[in-house]
Formats: C-alpha cells, structure tokens, sequence
C-alpha cells in the first residue's frame, strides 16, 4: 500500500508534466503562426478546473481523466467560423504551417528530454560498474571465456562506464544480430578482448540476456532479509527483516545469488535456513512456495527481498558526473539512442522478433515513478526523460489520431496539392482509433500480468 502512496502522485505528476509539454508545443508554434487557439487542456472529459485568458480569450482547462491533453484550434471542419475568423483558422493554413503545429508536440519532447539527460549529468548518474557474475554454462558469455569478476570496459571499442550503459549497448546489438568485441579487464588488471556471437539471438529484452548470460557480478557477501512479503513462505517461518542468511541445508551461501539459486531449485519443499538473527545462530525450518518460471518450470519461491550489508557493494558503485559543457553533447546523445532503440524495439515487435509482452501500460509507468521518485531527484528526473522519448516516439508513428498520422495526410496534400478525400481521412481514423485502443487493452492486459506476478 505505501509503494502506492508513492506510485499514484509520482505518476499523476509525470504525466501530467510531460502532457502538458508535449501540448505546449502545438500551442506555442500554432500562436506563433497565427492560428487562433480556443482551448489548452491537460487531460480528457470534463472540465475539473480552469480560466479563461482575459486578452486571449483562450480557455485554460485541467480535466478529469489525466491520460493525455489537447489544443483545441479555430477550425471549420468543427464548427461555424465567422469570416472575420476564417484566415486564422487551422485548416484554412498553408501544409507546412499544420505541419509545424503537429510536429512541436514531440519536438519539445525530445527537447525536454535532452534537458533532463543534461540536468542528470550535472547531478550525477549513480550505477553499478559493469563487471559480470558467474555465466552459467552453455551462454554464449561462458562459451566466450567470460568469467566472474570481469570487467566490460568496452563494447565494439565504446566505452562502457555502468551495468546500465552495457545492457543499453548489448540491447542495441543485438538487434542488429552481429557479433561484438568486448574489451574486458580481469581481477588481476589484465585485459584482453572477448567476441560474442549474436547472430541469430534473440533480440527481445526478456530472452537476450538469459542467453548471453550475463549478469551482475555479487560480491561474497552474506545475504540478508531486506524484507518479508506478506502471506508468504517467509512470514509464515517467522523469517524477520535483518536475518543474515549463512546456509540452505547445509550449504554455504555467500551471496545473494546463491541463496535465491538454491531456493529456485527447491519448490514446495522443506528446507533449513541457517541464519543470524540479534548476533545469535539459529535454525529456520521453511517450507518454500512455488511458481512458474516464464519456461513453464516450477521454481522455489520464498517471498522476500534478498539484500547485503550495503558495505559489501560500495565498491561496486559508480558515478558518473559532467560539467555544464561535457553534458550537452552527452544529453544529445542519451536521447538519440534511447529514441532509435525504442523505435527499433517498436519495429521488432511488429515483425514479431521481440514479445509485446514488453509494452508497459500507466499501472507499470506508476509503479516505475514511484519507484525512481524514491531513490532521489536524479533517478525521477532521468524516468521523466525516458518517457518522454517514448512519448514523442510513439506519437510520431504513422498511425491517424497521432501526431504521426496527421503529418503524414498534411504531407501527402502538400505533395499531391490537394487534400486526401474526407472518406479516406475518417476511415484512417477509425483504424487508427481501433489500433490505438488494441495497444491501450494490451498495455493494461501486460501491467495485470505483472501484478499478477
């Protein structure tokens, strides 16, 4: 309940921000080409509240269902229009002037963006260094001779500076299904370069991993209880946030990973946990819960959040932090390649290479303001980038009822010299509006799944 308390308001605040830039825009340019603005509204449906510009005229409106916004222009396709008014009518104006209006929405997004991407830069972006755990045997990873404890400096001689950069840059590649040269620096301070075969690999996030095998490196640690899920294994063991985690059965765990390795292994069974708990050593009996995995496997399930000493892991931070100038230039490039990833990830997931189970719905989108919103100012204000990217992207996708669709019919007339036929224009918008509530349904079917667990 309390992730919530968080989630909602983070959400609420993101998207109305990010709507109410995106909108912005189209109500910027259109003023400023003199197309006579009626309303501004953040958000759909009734008016919740608002005013009207004493000079302008303009009505400003926050409505009732915060899912998106609208600037409603002077147009004849809606209504009368005095003949006073006509010149400054939307659809009375020059192709390239609609153009420009539609096309500012996602263009201050991927401005905001950029913004963001600088500020976060200037704070600091806090990760952990990308060096890779034990590759099971049979990954690509193993196959290369990665081992435990490498570091990826490199990836296709660019540099890597966290785990997040790597999974960015991997994800990128694979898309394009070659093989990569990785630069790795061993323990000892050796480096030497590694070649992973993507050809014919997965591309989709979910899967490409599991194959590479690869995976954060956990420093020899005790695990511990970070906290108990309710109605769980754990609680009903009496397990307590703190217990230090020495053994399952017998069996040393000295990290986080071995201790869930040998819970996954176990389902529904009973096992002893060695633990300490106040400086004393103590014996759990827990009988495990049990899951599927997304292979359909049963897995041992425990119901709580595994953890460390945070000591164990400050070796492993990283930051990286920019001055005003160097940020630019690296802001620019963050938002490039997360709009080119997110569009190609797009692309693979019409062609049917990547699973739509990895479009997120608001449920999801809550979830992750809400977390980002408790980690610190930077974590939000790079969540806020993100989705704007995605914001702009989608809405320039060719598809009626977007910005896309509508950029593409005014180009089409001001090549073609005229409009398109008002039959061909409302039957792309009827398929766009039934597109548009597909993606809506499998969006909010994805954020169930999850919950769902």
């Amino acid at each position: 309940m309390s992730d919530w308390l968080m989630s909602v308001p983070a959400f609420i605040v993101s998207i109305g921000l990010l709507v109410a830039i995106h909108e912005y825009g189209h109500f910027w340019v259109a003023r400023r080409l003199g197309v006579k603005v009626l309303r501004y509204s953040i958000g759909f449906g009734h008016r919740v509240w608002g005013f009207t510009g004493r000079r302008s005229g303009i009505e400003y409106w926050l409505s009732a269902i915060p899912l998106g916004g609208y600037v409603k222009m002077l147009d004849e396709r809606e209504g009368e229009v005095a003949d006073a008014d006509k010149p400054y009518a939307f659809n009375r104006q020059h192709p390239w002037r609609r153009i420009a209006i539609v096309a500012a929405g996602p263009g201050v997004n991927f401005v905001f963006a950029i913004l963001a991407y600088w500020l976060v830069f200037m704070i600091g972006v806090a990760g952990i260094k990308p060096i890779i755990g034990n590759a099971p045997d049979g990954t690509l990873a193993a196959s290369a001779g990665l081992r435990s404890g490498d570091e990826v400096v490199a990836v296709d001689d660019r540099a890597i500076g966290d785990w997040q950069d790597l999974r960015l840059t991997l994800l990128e590649r694979g898309l394009d299904g070659d093989p990569v040269t990785l630069d790795v620096r061993a323990q000892s301070g050796t480096t030497r370069q590694v070649e992973l075969d993507l050809t014919g690999v997965s591309a989709d996030p979910e899967k490409l991993f599991d194959r590479l095998g690869l995976a954060p490196y956990q420093p020899p640690a005790t695990p511990l209880i970070a906290q108990v899920v309710g109605d769980s294994a754990a609680q009903a063991a009496d397990l307590r946030a703190g217990d230090e985690v020495r053994a399952v059965d017998g069996e040393a765990t000295n990290s986080p990973q071995a201790l869930v390795e040998r819970i996954k292994a176990r389902p529904g069974e009973k096992v002893v946990l060695a633990i300490t708990r106040d400086g004393r050593e103590i014996d759990v009996p827990v009988t495990l819960g049990e899951a599927q995995n997304d292979a359909g496997a049963a897995e041992g399930r425990l119901g709580a959040q595994i953890g460390v000493d945070a000591q164990a892991w400050q070796a492993m931070q990283t930051t990286r932090q920019l001055g005003p100038l160097a940020a630019v230039p690296a802001a620019v490039s963050k938002t490039w390649e997360v709009s080119a990833l997110t569009l190609r990830l797009m692309t693979r997931m019409i062609t049917g290479d990547v699973s739509w189970r990895n479009v997120s719905g608001p449920i999801q989108i809550a979830n992750y303001a809400g977390q980002t919103a408790s980690i610190g100012v930077e974590a939000f204000v790079g969540f806020l980038a993100l989705v704007s990217v995605s914001l702009a992207v989608l809405n320039l996708l060719p598809i009626p009822v977007l910005d896309g669709g509508h950029l593409l019919y005014y180009s089409i007339e001001w090549i073609r010299g005229r409009p398109l036929s008002e039959a061909v224009q409302v039957a792309g918008q009827q398929l766009g509006m039934v597109a548009l509530l597909m993606l809506m349904t499998l969006a909010f079917y994805n954020d169930i799944l999850r919950l769902l667990g």
